[in-house]
Order: structure tokens, then sequence, then C-alpha cells
């Protein structure tokens, strides 16, 4: 989906930046940072009408703090010289950023620039593959997602100086939902929703959430890729607004330990070619649910709808590194429930408890179905995310998957712990001696998975070869970086008295 006033021609965008001198556009790397540049005007366009221009494809060679990865990986290496990638540039990206003199930007895709193919490892160019994909089977993917993020009353310099330790919050307290927390840095929490707004960044939701100086704000439901796009520029607003009032937003997943992490919650839903949701029951079934639903908590969600979902619990331990990226991500989970982040393979009608909450009928309109996936945090890079979901809830329709487990609402806290699941339903037969799957608790062991020969994320319909070997490669840089860290804790417990 275009931006508002995206242009549609060479001569709508001269006539756009007639008054500019200057244009500013940014890519993704592969953990979620924009890089980019200012182009002259004139450079600008002579990219546009020669269908783009070269980019460093370093940016796919290191890591996000630029330290280059030692194991030569499939874009940019050693041996290819870290050559140019053509960088093209998405007109109907087109805004104008307000806290920088209204300039205008627009985002990049990266492609070979042998083959003008997309690189197989660009955030959007994966995304838009797989969205094209769907479209062809007459479907449209759309999304929302939602961030938690904390915040301190700290610049770059301040927390480099304090070793990022004993950051000030921006407030104090556990306080989500309050009103009152708010007129604390009133100034920097309306500019959040009223700057990104004027970024083509619609919200839905803005508000505190529990824990000092949280907030969490919700992005208004659009298609998937215009989504991840509004997903990446609002940390990217954040962050810019942040600076200017000597703030700085953090999406890190568990920056405190005995606090709740940051979570990067994702709805989905498939709609078809006259905008009805496919998740969605007929108005026949609305009354009593859908005949032949696995249970109740699936019975106002559609059969496809239920494929869907069985796909992505089938294939969501092999894809764990697309939603949760970072060595950090994981502790977020250590915590399962405690903390309401999942860490096994779980579903459950409306239960915010599960991996995957089932929004449906009667609690929601048939139009408003969707799941929401709870497992990614802040820190996921959405193209990734929305891509794998995606591809595994389409694998599941294809294949027509069946659960093979009960909803959450049918196990015991016990059941939970030790992974047994003893049912007293009707459905005993069916879910007797179910086991329970446990995500994978480190990044290191889900990076191992989703690199195992027989992977699901492997398969050509899902992320392929080429993306595992490469995004996994960078996910074994970040676990051997880690490996090779002391930590504070290390010194703290073990150096006097071990």
């Amino acid at each position: 989906m275009a931006t508002s006033a995206a242009p549609t021609s060479v001569e709508d965008l001269k006539q756009l930046l007639k008054n500019d001198h200057k244009v500013k556009v940014a890519g993704i790397d592969v953990d979620g940072v924009l890089r980019g540049k200012f182009m002259s005007k004139e450079k600008f366009l002579s990219a546009v009408q020669g269908g783009g221009f070269g980019f460093c494809s370093v940016i796919f060679g290191w890591d996000m703090h630029d330290a280059v990865y030692p194991t030569e990986l499939l874009i940019s290496n050693r041996g290819n010289g870290y050559r140019d990638l053509l960088a093209k540039i998405d007109l109907s990206t087109y805004r104008r950023i307000p806290w920088e003199n209204n300039a205008p930007f627009f985002l990049l895709s990266f492609l070979d620039p042998e083959t003008k193919e997309p690189i197989c490892a660009d955030p959007r160019g994966v995304l838009k593959k797989l969205c094209e994909r769907v479209e062809k089977k007459g479907w449209h993917p759309y999304a929302g997602c939602e961030y938690e993020y904390f915040q301190f009353k700290e610049t770059p310099e301040s927390a480099t100086e304090k070793r990022f330790s004993n950051l000030q919050p921006l407030t104090a307290g556990m306080h989500g939902y309050s009103l009152l927390r708010t007129q604390l840095n009133n100034d920097y929490f309306h500019d959040l929703f009223d700057e990104t707004a004027k970024f083509e960044i619609p919200l839905e939701g803005h508000h505190t959430e529990t824990g000092p100086g949280v907030y969490e704000t919700a992005l208004a439901y659009t298609t998937a890729l215009r989504m991840a796009d509004n997903a990446i520029l609002f940390k990217f607003s954040a962050k810019s607004i942040g600076m200017k009032h000597g703030i700085i937003p953090s999406f890190m997943a568990k920056p405190w330990g005995n606090l709740p992490g940051c979570s990067g919650h994702i709805h989905v839903s498939l709609r078809d070619s006259n905008g009805k949701s496919l998740f969605a029951v007929s108005d026949a079934e609305l009354k009593t649910g859908r005949e032949g639903a696995a249970n109740d908590d699936v019975k106002f969600l559609s059969q496809e709808g239920e494929w869907f979902l069985a796909g992505i619990l089938e294939g969501l331990p092999d894809i764990m590194p697309t939603l949760v990226p970072t060595i950090n991500g994981y502790k977020r989970l250590v915590g399962g429930e405690a903390f309401w982040a999942p860490n096994a393979v779980t579903y459950g009608y409306d239960s915010r408890a599960a991996s995957v909450r089932i929004i449906s009928p009667p609690s929601v309109p048939p139009a408003a179905t969707r799941l929401e996936i709870r497992v990614p945090g802040a820190d996921m890079n959405p193209y990734f995310a929305l891509s794998a979901i995606f591809a595994l809830g389409i694998r599941g329709i294809e294949k027509k998957l069946k659960l093979t487990g009960p909803p959450i609402s049918q196990m015991s806290p016990e059941d939970k712990k030790t992974g047994k699941v003893e049912m007293s339903s009707d459905y005993v037969v069916v879910f007797s001696l179910s086991v329970v799957q446990m995500l994978p608790q480190s990044l290191a062991t889900a990076t191992e998975r989703m690199m195992r020969p027989n992977s699901v994320a492997r398969e050509e319909s899902v992320l392929g070869d080429d993306f595992v070997e490469h995004f996994g490669g960078t996910r074994q840089h970040e676990v051997r970086l880690w490996n090779e860290a002391v930590t504070n804790w290390e010194v703290e417990r073990y150096l006097e008295l071990a």
C-alpha cells in the first residue's frame, strides 16, 4: 500500500521535489537497522530513471556495530570485494520527515547487480517476494505490530560514559495504562503520536505499560509490506524524536532481569480480493461455530484459518531466529507465563499466555478475526518476522495441516511445566499423552535448529537455503561474540570465590 502522496510517474516525482535540493534514502540490513544517506536531487532523479544506484554491499557483510563478519557469507565478503549492490528506490514509500525540515524520504530495496533479482537476505525483498506469492492465490496479507519499549533520560553520550549501567528510567514505578504518568514528559509523549502521523505512520494506540519508563504503541493495521515499513520507521522515528528530548527509547527485548521484557506482538490475517477476511466464519456459523473444528477454541475460525494456525505451530521452532534474533531476546522468554512471554508451542482463544492468540468471535466481529503471534520481542526485524509467519501459515493451508495438540486452556500449570498434557474433555482420545513442544531457549539452539538440513525454514516456499545460510551465519556471529564476552555477572560471581 503506497503512502498518500506517493508519485506514480517521474513527472509526478519532479513536481513533488520542485522545491527540494536533496533527498534522503535508506534500506534495511538484517538486524533491522536503517542504512542510508542524503542524495542531491539530480543524482536521485537520475537513479530513479536509471533503475537504481550502487550501494556498498558491506551493510550485509557486517553486524549492527559495523564489525565485519569473520565468516565469508553469501552476499558481501572479501572474495567479491564487498562489491556494490543495486539499490532500487521505491517511489510508493515517499514521505517527508517532519523533524528534519520536511526532507523527502524514500525506502530502498537491494538487488543483485547482475540478475536484478532481490538478494536473498534483503528484508524488503524477502517480504515482497512472499506477498507476491500470496497475491497470486488471490489473497492479500494484512498485519499489525505492537511495540513495548523502555525509555531512559539519557543521551548516547551519557549512556556510553556510564558504560550502559545505572541508566535513569524516564519515569519511576510500575504504571501501565496510566493517564498521570504521561503528564511527565508530556511533549515527548504527544510528539511520538503526532510526528509519526505526519510521517505517515498511523497509530491505533499509545499508552504507558507496566515498568519504569515503558510505553506501548500499536501501529494501525494495514498490508503486510506497508506494516513492516511502518514498523521499522516507527523505531527510527521514536529514536529520532527521543534525541530531541534527551531521551533514549530502547527496543531491547529484556533490559532488566527482574522486570517484564519488551514484546513486538504481530497480528496477521488474509483477505480475499473483496476485502473479506479469509479467517472469518460464515454468518450461518456465527451461532454455534464451525462444524468440524478441532476444538472449541477454533470453532469461530475458518477452516483456512485453522490450517494457517497449524502451519505456524508446526514450523515455529524452526524459524525462531526471525522472531527472536538477538542473544538478549531469549532472556525475555525464560520467565514464560510469569512475564506473559510464551516459551512453548501453544495456542488459545483470546489467551495472552499462548504463543498464538486466536482473536475471533464472540470477542470481535468476524471481519476482525486474526491471529496474534506473541513470541517476537521488540528487537525483531519486522520484515523477516512477517515473512516467516505468513510463509508458515500459507504452507499450512497448502498442506491442509491439522492441529496436533490441545489449546492452552486445556492444560494445567503443572502440565505446562512438565510438557505432559492430561486431557479431561471430549478430546482425550485425540490429545491424551500429547507433548507440549518447548521453543528454543537461546539464540545458539534456535540458529542450530533453523540451519539443520531438514528445517522447515529451508523449504523454498518458506525462507529457502540461501536465506538460511546467510542469516544463520549472521546469528552464529552474534553467538560467537556472546560466548567470547565476559560479563559483569561473571566477574561479580566468580572473581573472589572461584
